[in-house]
């Protein structure tokens, strides 16, 4: 699967850059970007979902919890 990306609104340093590099690398800038793209996603691991989940707890650690059966009961006394 293919497609396209357009970024819009670089700093023309950063685009003067990117043609440098590019060319140091003999590639196109748009070659270049996409290899980019690729280096900096190839390492980065998607978390588990347990590894969310333990994310979560520690972010609401001190928030107040209510237990699930009560909000179940809540939401049958309303009907």
């Amino acid at each position: 699967m293919t497609g396209n990306l357009h970024v819009r609104n670089l700093d023309d340093d950063l685009i003067t850059r990117l043609k440098l590099r590019a060319a140091r690398h003999g590639r196109s800038t748009e070659a270049e970007h996409r290899e980019i793209l690729r280096q900096a996603l190839e390492t980065e691991v998607e978390p588990s979902f347990d590894e969310l989940a333990a994310q979560l707890r520690k972010l609401t650690t001190k928030r107040q919890q209510t237990p699930s059966e009560v909000l179940l009961r809540e939401g049958r006394d309303e009907r």
